[in-house]
């Protein structure tokens, strides 16, 4: 028997995150010792007191239902209220989506939006799975080029050239997966003029955003006007703050039409998200937040640690991130040179095939659409920092 795939596939490539962290269990499996800097999720168990509402409820007996579509509705409170003191935005009836984790949440979003010929304007680097979305939905990703030598920041100029009379939006990633760029409030601000006067949309994913260091503040496009919030999609969730990536809880905010558009899709789809998830997620977001002050503690002492270890490997250059748990090293120095047994590196994704066969896995920056660098996360112990970053050392320094 013939089988024929939907050619909507054609325009779409596998993640490469997920394929570094598969391979990495792959050899853990045999009996490798691998240490994965290429996961993007915490390595804490999700805090005490969340778990222990879950269980509670299910001891009850309660979370056997179906939920609503759209969200239970003491998480579509808690979200109004977090949402009104974050971004200063006070929710009408018909705001709130709350799907399987964010990606599904911008899954969502793009089908209900886009369609074919309409493009999306997406800073580079991006999280690997913005392009290939808006690809699988029929329309165009636009990439603005990477500025690695002014932090990675977005150049408004760019900006206005690559806008035409079929852009409806550009995503912004601040804290940024994968290189921990936070923008500040001037750039956003020149970002949401350009927003305003084009009259296309902002889609702020936010998933990171209480994870910032030092002097660094996170800034909402949404806080900075009434015209600016009202083109604003906010895509936000439970994973990363709260250690709670197996939950699956995320959710979108933003006008009542395209939230309309995106409960139908959910609605044929996969339904409510996870009864029990949400009410974890309801008392991750009004319970105690020590637990969130303590894991970004942690975070920052690993961020200086990491970026430290890998500016003293001569040939890498690394920029300090501000945000986020990812480091976001510039390797290219490495790219052409052989291995010990002959074999040229010809680019980043075979670096990092030759990085795993010696027990360290990151992902390669052209996955997100900035070749001749690496992601590695620091979402895990010290002691694996230390290890990992020894190994890419020494890896590193047999090539010749």
């Amino acid at each position: 028997m013939s089988i024929r795939l939907a050619s909507r596939l054609d325009r779409v490539k596998p993640s490469i995150t997920l394929a570094v962290t598969q391979k990495a269990a792959e050899m853990r499996a045999k009996g490798v010792d691998i240490i994965s800097f290429g996961a993007g999720e915490p390595d804490f168990a999700t805090p005490e007191h969340i778990r222990a509402q879950a269980i509670e409820t299910l001891q009850a007996g309660g979370a056997s239902k179906y939920p609503a579509v759209s969200g239970i509705p003491p998480l579509l409170d808690a979200i109004k209220k977090v949402t009104a003191e974050v971004h200063g935005m006070e929710l009408g009836a018909g705001q709130i989506l709350v799907s399987a984790g964010a990606k599904h949440s911008l899954f969502n979003l793009f089908l209900a939006l886009l369609d074919p010929g309409d493009e999306v304007i997406i800073p580079s680097p991006f999280w690997v799975s913005y392009p290939e979305m808006v690809r699988l939905a029929g329309a165009e990703a636009v990439l603005l080029p990477p500025r690695p030598d002014t932090g990675f920041d977005l150049d408004p100029d760019a900006l206005r050239a690559a806008i035409t009379p079929n852009t409806r939006a550009i995503i912004l990633n601040s804290p940024s997966n994968p290189t921990g760029a936070v923008y500040d409030q001037k750039l956003l601000q020149e970002i949401a003029d350009i927003c305003v006067e084009n009259d296309i949309l902002i889609i702020a994913d936010d998933i990171y955003r209480q994870l910032v260091y030092g002097d660094t503040k996170y800034v909402s496009i949404a806080s900075l006007g009434e015209e600016v919030a009202s083109r604003t999609i906010l895509i936000d969730g439970v994973s990363k703050s709260y250690a709670m990536t197996g939950w699956r809880i995320g959710w979108t905010v933003g006008p009542p039409e395209i939230i309309k558009g995106m409960t139908k899709i959910q609605g044929q789809s996969t339904s409510g998200a996870n009864h029990l998830a949400q009410i974890a997620a309801v008392e991750a977001l009004l319970g105690p937040q020590e637990c969130v002050a303590e894991m970004r503690k942690s975070f920052d002492a690993r961020r200086l640690r990491m970026v430290e270890l890998l500016r003293a490997i001569e040939g890498v250059d690394c920029e300090m991130p501000n945000g986020a748990f990812y480091a976001f090293p510039k390797i290219a120095a490495f790219l052409g040179k052989k291995t010990p047994d002959g074999t040229t590196i010809e680019n980043d994704v075979e670096l990092a095939s030759y990085l795993v066969e010696n027990g360290v896995a990151l992902v390669p920056g052209s996955g997100f659409g900035c070749p001749g660098f690496a992601r590695l996360s620091y979402a895990c112990s010290m002691e694996d920092i230390e290890k990992g970053i020894a190994r890419l050392s020494e890896s590193l320094g047999a090539l010749h």
